[in-house]
């Protein structure tokens, strides 16, 4: 216990933990959409195709958080638009932009020069780098997001469930998608300074993939999905400190672990 009392005395980890705690409500509650309308790729594409953003801020000598939310805004409407206006399916689209703007990124850092901390961090998610104005970030716009997708979840459920269903009852289903694609993207990219650019869309997949196992109805299943994200990323910020291992990795592992858990505990109850 004198342990655990050290540790949250430390600034850092007490922005960690309020940064941990604020994205996995955000991120579990969209990942349950996403999950249901088969979007789990499109936080992969999102997180991949920030690395350009990062590398602009950096060269400008911008924080990168704001620029990479930017970019990924921008993306998200690139992939909407060509999604609703073209015959190419989503999953290639998001693999032209994520693998497109990636190599921008990767070739504007060369132009950087030297070691870059702020990338590394952003590759690999560093619970070292959340700052005071990352946080504001953070929860000004899950605040705005959640605010959003309270006021709007009957919609969206029926339009995860039912597309053309939810048309003809009257949802304004360009607008809402446009507006969840935009609110993903976001959310992605302020959770790569926890997990990082390559295991970000874990947390969007885990929690929402253990729920469905365990749940019997829409309720239980966002409820469990965001008590499963808070316990994955609280506890694997703690397991992170204590053995001195990269956050992002250490949430994911645990995450991976509830996920194989839940199977086997669904198996067993069924039998």
């Amino acid at each position: 216990m004198d342990i655990f009392i050290e540790m949250i005395q430390f600034p850092f980890m007490q922005r960690a933990f309020i940064a941990g705690a604020l994205l996995g409500l955000l991120l579990s509650t969209l990942g349950v959409i996403a999950t249901l309308r088969k979007m789990s790729f499109f936080g992969e594409g999102i997180a991949h195709a920030s690395l350009a953003g990062i590398a602009i801020a950096l060269l400008a000598g911008f924080a990168p958080l704001p620029v990479a939310i930017v970019w990924a805004v921008l993306i998200a409407t690139g992939i909407f638009l060509l999604e609703r206006y073209t015959k190419l399916p989503s999953d290639s689209l998001i693999g032209i932009f994520f693998t497109g703007s990636m190599a921008l990124g990767v070739v504007l850092m060369q132009f950087t020069g030297g070691y870059q901390p702020e990338l590394i961090s952003f590759l690999f998610g560093s619970i070292l780098t959340v700052t005071q104005m990352d946080l504001y970030i953070i929860g000004a716009l899950t605040v705005a997001i959640l605010t959003w997708f309270i006021a709007s979840r009957r919609q969206l459920v029926f339009l995860a469930l039912s597309p053309d269903s939810a048309q003809v009852s009257g949802v304004a289903v360009h607008r809402q998608l446009f507006i969840f694609y935009i609110a993903l993207a976001i959310a992605t990219v302020l959770g790569v300074k926890l997990l990082g650019i390559v295991l970000i869309s874990a947390l969007i997949i885990l929690p929402a993939a253990t729920s469905s196992l365990l749940s019997h109805s829409f309720k239980s299943y966002l409820i469990l999905a965001v008590i499963v994200s808070e316990v994955t990323i609280l506890l694997g910020l703690t397991l992170s400190y204590f053995f001195d291992l990269p956050s992002g990795a250490s949430i994911v592992i645990l995450g991976t672990l509830l996920f194989f858990l839940s199977l086997i505990t669904q198996r067993f109850v069924q039998k």
